[in-house]
């Protein structure tokens, strides 16, 4: 070892990042469970300073604790990129109940949550959280029932299991049933023995309750999830005069698939955090672009405001 030595430097662009150090926490569910987290500060944190915190969950994280994550453009937050700009992220791992999975999410995020703030370098008022697809349904369900979150985004969200319940996945061909009753969404019954559960798993029917900016995501050629889940959410936050914004990206499918697409949005959805956890600047596209650009093909043809 004493005799190795570097001989190349394939990403030289990358020592413009501030790495994160990523370590493993430990803290307890509502029903006191241990569970595990992944808190990422960056290289030069100050334990004095306060931090805004961004929250990234998805079932199971913390598997991914030496994982390498170069910046780049994506649908999901990018870890390095958001250390990189001043942020502390945190990937709470999540068990569920059979039957309970927006309250199982809910018990496990947090408390998650609290725990890091208690460390004391978080500023409280500066709380954001993002997830696409299941991490977004929990989203969604989440803030019908916290206050805890300043802002968050929530792209890809089956919102409305009724509705969704007999319909299929248009990418596989597969029922969606089967996904309700015995796959991720964890209900165990059917849609006719179990209806008051999928009401009450619904996050659509708390929407009346949200005190939170919600932010969405969708591609019109959604092939996992029935995109227009997406307008229903936003709608009743609309018509409920809450403040929801969504982007639809044409001939995307569940996850954005262009380049140009994932640029496009990665701006915007830091545009969005920034503005809310870090007194950026508010951004223009937050005042609506008028649905005939987008149906002209002005930029990216998306729609970010429900009229």
């Amino acid at each position: 070892l004493a005799k190795m030595r570097k001989i190349t430097n394939p990403n030289p662009q990358q020592s413009e990042n501030v790495w994160g150090r990523s370590e493993l926490i430990d803290y307890q569910n509502a029903d006191g469970k241990p569970l595990k987290a992944i808190l990422t500060r960056p290289d030069d944190f100050d334990p004095s300073k306060k931090y805004p915190l961004m929250v990234f969950i998805y079932e199971r994280l913390t598997d991914g604790l030496h994982q390498h994550i170069p910046p780049e453009p994506m649908t999901n937050i990018n870890i390095t990129r958001y250390i990189s700009n001043g942020y502390i992220v945190l990937r709470p791992d999540i068990v569920y109940e059979i039957g309970r999975p927006g309250e199982s999410a809910l018990k496990c995020v947090v408390p998650a949550v609290r725990q890091v703030l208690a460390m004391g370098f978080i500023d409280p008022r500066r709380v954001g959280i993002q997830g696409h697809s299941w991490g977004a349904y929990e989203i969604s369900y989440m803030i019908t029932k916290t206050d805890i979150f300043r802002a968050v985004e929530a792209g890809g969200s089956p919102n409305n299991f009724v509705s969704a319940y007999n319909m299929i996945r248009w990418g596989s061909g597969v029922s969606r049933q089967v996904t309700y009753e015995k796959s991720q969404s964890r209900l165990g019954t059917t849609l006719w023995s179990g209806l008051s559960s999928y009401i009450e798993n619904s996050a659509i029917f708390g929407v009346d309750r949200v005190r939170t900016p919600y932010l969405t995501i969708q591609g019109d050629r959604d092939d996992a999830v029935p995109w227009w889940q997406a307008i229903e959410y936003a709608l009743a936050m609309r018509r409920l005069g809450k403040e929801a914004y969504m982007f639809v990206y044409h001939g995307e499918p569940h996850s954005l698939d262009k380049r140009e697409n994932q640029k496009h949005w990665t701006v915007r959805m830091a545009e969005y955090f920034d503005y809310f956890l870090k007194d950026g600047p508010r951004p223009e596209w937050m005042d609506g672009i008028p649905c005939r650009e987008c149906a002209q093909g002005i930029g990216n043809r998306f729609y970010d405001r429900v009229p």
